[in-house]
């Protein structure tokens, strides 16, 4: 691989590499808050991808000129743009921002019952409750469980 290949494909490096961070902090961070920015870092990743494929080399906005009648004169020896993955990508933004926002709330929410947003925490806590419950159930039932 020649340095204007790398140099010439950087985007496609880069989204390499926020993905991989993204999924990193995902996997390897056990604050929830932390796991919303590492899934808005692999989102980013992602926008960024269809960004790139849909760039056309030289082509301009699939805008067509009209006559005063109206009618489109499409010149065959303009290249055109796919105004398609941009759309996507404006949706997927939407998108990001409305699950961001409710996972974000989950947190404020899981807070308040837990007292933490460390999720080993809340393991530990549901593990401590089920156990209690289920020495309760069987002192409930005489021993006979």
């Amino acid at each position: 691989m020649t340095l204007d290949y790398i140099l010439g494909h950087m985007n496609y490096w880069f989204f390499v590499v926020l993905m991989m961070t993204g999924l990193y902090i995902v996997i390897s961070r056990g604050n929830l808050v932390k796991k919303i920015v590492g899934l808005n870092i692999f989102q980013a990743a992602v926008f960024m991808l269809y960004i790139s494929v849909g760039k056309v080399t030289g082509g301009t906005a699939p805008i067509f000129p009209t006559d005063l009648k109206g009618n489109i004169q499409i010149d065959p020896g303009i290249v055109y743009s796919n105004p398609l993955p941009h759309v996507l990508i404006l949706t997927a933004i939407v998108v990001g921002i409305a699950t961001t926002s409710l996972g974000l709330a989950l947190i404020v929410r899981i807070r308040e019952q837990y007292d933490s947003i460390e999720e080993q925490d809340i393991l530990d806590i549901d593990a401590a409750t089920a156990h209690a419950e289920n020495l309760a159930h069987g002192q409930a039932m005489g021993g006979r469980a």
